[in-house]
């Protein structure tokens, strides 16, 4: 008979969601290239009797292994090669300093700072700040072989061998990940389409928030190239026109899930048999077995889907009349100028460069006063574990510590029992696959995978053996040790969600959103979106590219947000209790942009326009709920008064609006 755990006993629920693995599929031609190109160079490097530098250019590999997440071609170009170049800088700078006592401590203090402040760009300069510190760590405290410059470009080029694997098949797939990224919106489209209209909505907010995700994927992979192809690339311009042409069904479902009354069938099998020609690149006739419409949602949704499938099935595209939803960025040359201010000038960004530096400084002067067994690893564990883009750094660090615990059991296994040599190849092949098979599955299972091929490879340079595993230990420990607490614990900000923030902005916007989608905003009112000049009274046509747009950023923007909640919900108590509480504002605030999106698509296909009044009344709520939810870092009390006629259009809009009032109250009894 089985028994609970007493109360006591019971695991706290940060915990079991830091331990919990995620779901995700096997990605069999990452695991196929992680088992060739981290192998290759070590059997060639014994083949010809330097097994150090094979070891080397194997460990280079793993950074491109890591790296190795994109799903389009290009993308990985940015996503592996760029920071390799600066892995190699940094192996450099290390190997400049390695024996040189406190100037090593002063130069990986200075790299750390720059490594924190440029990691807070964006992803690819995110990875490139991880590798630059990373290499100069390992740089400066392990005695690399043979003159300066052979590490660098050994190790440059074991990740840039990934990157030749991934672009073997460039040739023969061409398009693919793009055109199968914007099929699957299309399915998911199809799934959400499918729950509308059920009780309890649970199914449907799952379901647009899949959507949401899948059309920022598809956007970025899509749109990666725009600056510069933007209306030169027949597929691109293509496949934009077909993602463009999905968004009105989108529009369409809250409205639809708003009357209570599910879609037929063959709504949902249509969507999925223009997945199916998008995916193909099918351009002939398509016939769509689509029922009659018999109101003001179903007509919506019978008009885009008809549009949808016009557009999918052209074989042209003018690229004039295709508009980015999600607006075209500066030249490159102007981006890079912008980042550089950015990061320059940013406080977000020098705190966290000298929150990595004090870090890193702390670690440095430790292992030079107090012998450590290569102490090395201690700045490598805290460079790991202080990217808080990848993730909590409390949860990182405790999963890095129990992740670590794992790898050594399998490494100590493995360098007691493996001889060296050939031998080692075999074990290398077995193991590097683990690498990206684990890592979608969280930080600790990423980690317990690496673990041992890092040993092994460090075997390879220094023939320690058994006698790594112990310091391996000891090392991690005091990295993860330093980071919660100089890294962590020091700094306020780090546990204390800026949930106040964030999502007042994002109600703020809101507000915005529902004048702009009625047209009684004025020209340059909005933030997120621009609106077309003269729109004064309500019902007035605005840009409806500017409307796509704002709707895009805002569902973009609390996607964010739900993540950064997500995040806050595996640190312990009191930050994971705090965003637990907020959380339901924020699902509420997706049901107020649904709803005006209802009834911005109902107006369209035949409800009466609600009146300027109406309309500047909820944008009022909104803008008060901001200002209460700005104002405090707990759930407050924000009155509520909203009436209106109940035969309006805006009438579900304002009961949402109530409804997110009402859970910003705090809660009694």
């Amino acid at each position: 008979m089985s028994r609970e755990f007493p109360i006591g006993l019971t695991p706290p629920d940060w915990l079991v969601r830091n331990l919990q693995p995620q779901q995700a599929p096997l990605n069999w031609p990452a695991i196929a290239r992680a088992a060739i190109a981290m192998t290759l160079p070590l059997t060639i490097g014994l083949a010809v009797g330097q097994p150090a530098y094979g070891a080397l250019a194997s460990m280079g590999a793993l950074s491109g292994v890591i790296g190795d997440t994109a799903d389009a071609y290009r993308m990985r170009i940015l996503n592996i090669a760029i920071p390799q170049l600066f892995g190699a800088i940094g192996v450099t700078l290390g190997s400049a300093v390695y024996g040189h006592g406190w100037y090593a401590v002063a130069a990986l203090t200075g790299i750390a700072l720059v490594s924190g402040m440029i990691s807070t760009i964006g992803a690819v300069a995110s990875v490139s700040g991880l590798l630059l510190l990373l290499n100069s760590v390992i740089g400066a405290g392990l005695p690399l072989p043979g003159a300066w410059w052979p590490a660098p470009v050994l190790m440059s080029g074991g990740g840039l061998l990934v990157l030749l694997l991934a672009l073997l098949a460039w040739p023969l797939r061409s398009g693919i990940p793009e055109r199968s990224a914007v099929a699957n919106t299309y399915r998911a489209v199809a799934d959400l389409l499918a729950t509308c209209g059920d009780d309890p909505t649970s199914g449907y907010d799952a379901a647009r928030q899949t959507v949401t995700q899948s059309l920022n994927q598809s956007y970025d992979l899509v749109l990666a190239r725009r600056a510069r192809h933007h209306g030169r690339s027949p597929e691109l311009t293509r496949l934009l026109a077909q993602l463009n042409a999905i968004t009105p069904v989108v529009e369409a479902a809250p409205a639809v899930h708003q009357s209570g009354h599910p879609l037929p069938p063959q709504i949902r099998e249509a969507v999925r048999h223009l997945a199916h020609a998008v995916e193909t690149g099918y351009t002939g006739p398509i016939g769509l077995d689509l029922p009659t419409p018999t109101g003001e949602t179903t007509r919506a949704v019978d008009h885009a889907l008809r549009h949808a499938a016009e557009v999918v099935t052209a074989p042209d595209v003018d690229p004039r009349g295709i508009d980015d939803r999600l607006g075209r960025p500066a030249a490159l040359r102007i981006r890079t100028a912008r980042a550089a201010r950015n990061v320059l000038l940013s406080s977000g960004s020098w705190r966290y460069g000298l929150r990595l530096a004090v870090c890193i400084g702390l670690a440095q002067v430790l292992v030079s006063s107090v012998p450590v067994a290569r102490s090395y690893w201690v700045a490598l564990t805290i460079t790991f574990v202080m990217k808080p883009d990848f993730g909590s750094v409390f949860s990182r660090a405790l999963l890095r510590a129990l992740g670590t615990v794992a790898g050594l059991v399998i490494a100590a296994a493995v360098l007691s029992v493996v001889p060296r040599g050939w031998w080692e190849v075999l074990v290398l092949l077995v193991l590097a696959p683990l690498i990206p098979a684990l890592t979608p599955r969280g930080y600790g299972y990423q980690t317990a995978a690496i673990t041992p091929v890092i040993l092994l490879l460090s075997d390879v340079l220094n023939h320690q053996g058994t006698a790594l595993l112990l310091p391996r230990l000891v090392d991690s420990l005091i990295g993860c040790g330093i980071a919660l607490i100089a890294g962590y614990l020091l700094w306020p900000e780090s546990w204390h969600t800026r949930v106040g923030d964030r999502l007042a902005e994002a109600v703020a916007d809101t507000a915005r959103y529902v004048e702009l989608a009625f047209g009684t905003a004025e020209a340059g009112a909005v933030g997120v979106g621009a609106v077309a000049a003269g729109a004064e009274a309500a019902g007035a046509e605005v840009d409806p590219a500017a409307r796509a747009r704002m709707r895009r950023r805002l569902y973009r923007d609390l996607s964010v947000i739900r993540t950064e909640f997500q995040r806050a919900l595996t640190e312990p108590p009191p930050t994971g209790r705090l965003a637990a509480g907020w959380l339901p504002l924020v699902v509420a605030v997706e049901r107020i942009v649904d709803a005006t999106t209802a009834a911005r698509v109902r107006v369209k296909h035949g409800a009466p326009v609600p009146s300027p009044a109406e309309v500047t009344q909820v944008a009022f709520q909104l803008r008060e709920l901001s200002q209460g939810v700005r104002e405090s870092e707990v759930l407050v009390e924000v009155r509520t008064d909203l009436t209106g006629p109940a035969e309006s259009v805006l009438e579900p809009l304002r009961q949402e609006v109530a409804a997110a009032r009402a859970i910003a109250s705090p809660h009694r009894g």
